[in-house]
């Protein structure tokens, strides 16, 4: 490596157990998500990893998640519909993105919305085909909760795990004894 090049991010991968079958969690070396994807999607967290990475460059190996994390998913899947929040996570996207992405994880575990009320939210009520896009984009499955995301009328739209695991995870949390 010559003076003034930048090593590249390490990364570690880990695949997990969870009700909903694999899911892939990957992190950097100060313990933050960098990603999140369920296992069979895993063509999906490749491609988002070269885009976000490409130009500082990554190393991705297996390994293990931090504990924090780890016990978090978890807990999430055993119940607790409020562990994700405790998650740490490095939003990278653009700045529209990134306030989704925030406001996401703002909205009620059990208690989807539209995606026009998140736009409102967000202060943008003219932009829900872009929350809709920023949505698509998001890189934390299940941790930035794109599934409590609901059409106009109340109906599991736009998910790309599938509707059955949007059902799950909105059913799962409704049903937490220890909603926030």
């Amino acid at each position: 490596m010559t003076a003034g090049t930048q090593s590249p991010l390490a990364l570690v991968l880990e695949t997990l157990d969870t009700p909903l079958g694999g899911f892939t969690v990957v992190t950097d070396r100060q313990g933050w998500l960098r990603a999140a994807e369920f296992a069979d999607r895993r063509h999906r967290l490749d491609r988002s990893l070269g885009l976000r990475f490409a130009r500082e460059g990554f190393e991705l190996k297996e390994g293990t998640t931090p504990a924090n994390i780890s016990s978090a998913l978890r807990n999430y899947f055993d119940g607790d519909a409020g562990a994700i929040d405790r998650i740490p996570v490095v939003l990278d996207g653009t700045d529209f993105q990134n306030k989704v992405w925030n406001a996401l994880r703002l909205v009620e575990a059990g208690r989807p919305i539209s995606y026009s009320t998140l736009a409102a939210r967000i202060g943008k009520p003219e932009a829900v085909r872009a929350v809709g896009a920023a949505n698509g984009a998001n890189p934390f499955s299940v941790v930035i909760p794109c599934h409590r995301l609901v059409g106009a009328n109340g109906a599991l739209t736009g998910y790309g795990g599938g509707i059955e695991r949007k059902r799950w995870l909105i059913d799962h949390e409704a049903s937490s004894p220890r909603l926030r």
